[in-house]
């Protein structure tokens, strides 16, 4: 078996055990660039008739950066048509291999936009360009690839490098599919609780999804873990994370909808919404159960111990039995996912305009981020926040609110 035929069979692998949309997306494009030796590549999702930009890779301006941080990248929809590389390929659902963006022939009807090279300093050179089409004919997007590396610096993409892409792209789209259902289904739970508690929209769940995911990132890497770990983990904390509130479609309308305070007894029911969420995923049938109940149970706890339910029996008791050990669990007893989820949900709600209250302005939301660490919040995880705050901030800008 050839070398590329054994890289071809491991990635086919490795992306079918991928379950989450994004994470798949930003893994699809890391293996493209990896299996024909690109330096930077773009995936794009078609939405309506635009290809919106999902994740950026470049490789060189990543070795800029300091170690632990992402580079940023522009959050832009293009229309699907002929004046663009990517929206051509979108509208033909074929490729396009250029040798040179700067010598694009002028009777072409797209043109490379060289706004990117002159604000970043880099010089785009080769593209390899190819559309993510099911075998129903459907688009589901376009993936480029740029700067094809050589020994002698870059180089153009080979006619050679075409058929493997190409497979790669029946492949990646397959696993599209798949991870799209993934993802309509949490998205259909998760709008049973919006239903009941207009915060539980499906921007605010992917933000802390992707906040949660980011911050994990950041973590493991600091502590060396190995990648394949780190990206399973991703993959599973990330659909758990959007599901940490689930546990609200059992509290009542009169208490989850009231407009104002709580009373003692309205606020311990409140609180059972954790426990409640914990046992939809009481069965252990996967990570994603065991990774879903830590977080539901637990995402309310405190550093210092005054959060919420702390120790108790919420399996086999009913509701009305449960009571409250007295303190919440305390440092390191509450689970790092409910740890770092309980950081990200408060981010994101704090930053976020309700029915109830105004966003917070930016500098509010960090002073209070800041003020909190060690009694709210794990110290390391608010410090790890702070050093990625720029990927954080991007994944606002890519999962804005619906206006009203």
């Amino acid at each position: 078996m050839t070398n590329q035929m054994k890289k071809i069979l491991q990635i086919d692998k490795d992306l079918n055990k991928i379950q989450d949309l994004d994470i798949l997306l930003e893994r699809i494009l890391f293996y493209a660039r990896e299996a024909v030796n690109a330096d930077a590549g773009s995936i794009y999702i078609k939405t309506g008739d635009e290809l919106e930009i999902k994740y950026a890779q470049n490789d060189t301006l990543q070795k800029k950066l300091d170690e632990g941080q992402k580079l940023p990248f522009a959050i832009f929809s293009i229309p699907i048509n002929e004046k663009t590389i990517s929206g051509y390929v979108a509208a033909h659902s074929s490729h396009l291999n250029i040798p040179d963006m700067y010598s694009i022939p002028e009777d072409r009807p797209y043109s490379f936009n060289t706004h990117f090279d002159e604000v970043s300093g880099y010089k785009t050179v080769s593209s390899l360009t190819f559309p993510l089409v099911t075998n129903q004919g459907d688009l589901l997007g376009v993936l480029q690839l740029l700067n094809a590396r050589g020994p002698k610096g870059v180089a153009t993409f080979k006619k050679s490098d075409e058929p493997f892409v190409l497979h790669f792209a029946s492949t990646a789209t397959v696993a599209l599919q798949r991870a799209r259902m993934t993802r309509t289904l949490l998205l259909r739970m998760i709008q049973m609780a919006e239903l009941r508690d207009p915060k539980e929209t499906g921007a605010h769940v992917n933000r802390v999804g992707s906040y949660s995911c980011e911050i994990y990132e950041a973590w493991a890497r600091r502590r060396h873990i190995d990648e394949d770990t780190l990206q399973k983990q991703k993959d599973t904390l990330r659909m758990a994370a959007m599901l940490h509130d689930v546990g609200k479609v059992g509290i009542s309308d009169i208490i989850l909808k009231k407009p104002g305070r709580f009373s003692d007894e309205e606020y311990e029911i409140m609180k059972s919404h954790t426990y409640v969420g914990a046992r939809l995923f009481a069965d252990k049938e996967s990570d994603l159960d065991s990774i879903a109940r830590e977080i539901a149970i637990s995402h309310h706890e405190n550093w210092d111990g005054t959060g919420y339910p702390g120790k108790v029996d919420w399996e086999g008791a009913k509701p009305e039995e449960i009571l409250g050990s007295g303190r919440g669990l305390k440092g390191k007893e509450i689970p790092l996912y409910a740890r770092i989820v309980s950081l990200a949900d408060v981010f994101d709600a704090l930053s976020s305009r309700r029915v109830y209250k105004e966003a917070w302005t930016e500098e509010d939301v960090l002073n209070e981020i800041r003020s909190c660490s060690g009694t709210k919040f794990d110290p390391e995880l608010v410090e790890i926040f702070f050093e990625i705050l720029p990927v954080l901030k991007q994944v606002q800008r890519k999962y804005p609110d619906q206006e009203e």
